[in-house]
């Protein structure tokens, strides 16, 4: 898949982390919780907004895939996802 616009990469970063989300079996209030331990202040409405807006800082994308305790981030996996 080629990315072709920063709408497309918004909705590419929104569902691969709503996808590891999935795959965890956690609630947004239980990813809130997990945040809070790196020091990321959210509530599992701002979670939820920022997910469906697809908008989100590089921070919060970096501190969700340590809450998610994922080892790393493929490319590859964030380009197939459907978004």
């Amino acid at each position: 898949m080629n990315v072709k616009s920063e709408e497309e990469w918004c909705e590419r970063a929104a569902a691969f982390l709503n996808h590891k989300v999935n795959d965890a079996g956690i609630t947004h209030i239980e990813l809130a919780r997990r945040l809070r331990k790196h020091g990321i202040m959210e509530t599992e409405a701002s979670i939820t907004s920022k997910l469906a807006r697809g908008t989100f800082p590089a921070t919060f994308f970096l501190a969700c895939v340590a809450a998610l305790e994922l080892d790393g981030v493929a490319m590859k996996e964030v380009l197939e996802l459907p978004s």
